[in-house]
């Protein structure tokens, strides 16, 4: 199969959801205070702050390391981010939905606890069959996501043979690609959501090595805000799951 010559995901910067998702969780509450769709949800100050440093980041590469195209999420929070990061760099860039956050159905909007509380038994179910194959009803799970994943990594490699491609999505994103690109199994993706939560605007990145196979390079790394002065954050996506 073709292959990529490099291939990044940036994940979005911190939004004001990420911001009350975290508010909400601390307190307790059952909902997410939220005034906007998902879709729609813009990004925090600091936020913005981060995508203007990543974009210095991007502007800093040698001319054989920057990214010839970006494909970006169609929500708010990580188109506005891509713009901001790309501004001046002369690096085009196309939405693409398969990019879009897991979507989580009825469970949209709930903390962890208001899972809990108002859907004890979708908790169960959860538990049951595990974080990995869990759908909530009119939402997605990680499988499903990881589908529409498989299907734009096949269009980029075909499209972009050789090429440096940058994406802009959301942290399910950021784990399922480390997933698909490196064949990880069940066991070993979950540890990956165990122990790691993506930071706004971190970097996870492959290069391909001298058989053209793309190999980890990268992974959720936050090196350049520190350099580019930044506050970098960990917030949790928007929707909780029951744990």
């Amino acid at each position: 199969m073709a292959e990529l010559a490099s291939l990044w995901i940036v994940r979005h910067g911190e939004s004001t959801a990420n911001v009350a998702a975290t508010a909400a969780e601390t307190s307790g509450a059952e909902l997410i205070d939220l005034t906007h769709r998902d879709a729609d949800v813009p990004l925090s100050s600091t936020g913005e702050e981060q995508a203007r440093a990543t974009g210095r980041w991007l502007a800093g590469l040698p001319e054989g390391r920057r990214p010839d195209v970006a494909v970006v999420s169609p929500y708010l929070r990580a188109v506005r981010t891509a713009e901001l990061a790309l501004a001046g760099t002369g690096v085009p860039m196309s939405r693409d939905e398969r990019l879009r956050d897991r979507e989580l159905g009825i469970l949209d909007g709930l903390t962890g606890h208001g899972v809990r509380r108002r859907h004890p038994e979708e908790a169960e179910r959860r538990a049951r069959l595990g974080k990995f194959y869990y759908r909530p009803p009119g939402g997605e799970s990680w499988t499903d996501v990881a589908l529409r994943l498989r299907a734009l990594l096949g269009d980029l490699r075909r499209d972009h043979e050789g090429g440096r491609v940058l994406l802009f999505g959301h942290d399910a994103l950021v784990f399922l690609l480390r997933y698909l690109v490196e064949g990880l199994t069940e066991e070993e993706l979950m540890a990956l959501t165990r122990d790691h939560v993506i930071a706004n605007c971190s970097v996870t990145g492959w290069r391909a090595d001298e058989s053209g196979r793309l190999t980890p390079e990268l992974f959720n790394d936050v090196t350049h805000l520190h350099r580019q002065g930044a506050q970098p954050t960990r917030e949790d996506e928007v929707h909780a799951e029951p744990v």
